[in-house]
């Protein structure tokens, strides 16, 4: 199973909607890199939520219900969604300059291409991104 990291901004829509509304489809994403990182989910994958904006943190832990489909509201074709679901609030939230210091990411799109809303994760940084926020210490 692979592992992503994806970006929102909670005043549009935090991980407490998604806990809220227990599954949703991933929607807005229109680069394309990011948009072939979306079809490239499958169900079961890992997905790490992450507030862009204010918080700048990764904040919760869901799961891929249903892989790639086509955005019904694109009339070119050319968009797509996946549904996650929550599985579990992160112990605290892991912000961007925690994951910046940790090595695992000198290379990741997360810091490479801050505008990217859709990334791929290494399971190196998905352990980190956990370890970090169990970590009390910060």
């Amino acid at each position: 199973m692979a592992s992503w990291l994806v970006k929102t901004e909670p005043g549009e829509y935090s991980w407490a909607d998604l806990v809220r509304d227990r599954r949703t489809h991933w929607d807005g994403v229109t680069n394309p890199q990011a948009q072939l990182n979306l079809r490239t989910m499958a169900k079961g994958d890992s997905v790490v939520v992450y507030h862009s904006q204010t918080d700048k943190a990764a904040v919760g832990l869901a799961k891929v219900v249903k892989p790639g489909y086509p955005d019904p509201t694109d009339p070119n074709g050319k968009r797509g969604w996946v549904d996650i679901a929550p599985v579990r609030a992160l112990a605290r939230a892991v912000t961007l300059a925690e994951m910046k210091a940790e090595p695992t990411f000198a290379t990741s799109p997360l810091v490479r291409q801050s505008r990217l809303s859709v990334v791929p994760l290494t399971d190196d940084q998905l352990a980190t991104i956990v370890r970090l926020a169990t970590d009390s210490a910060g």
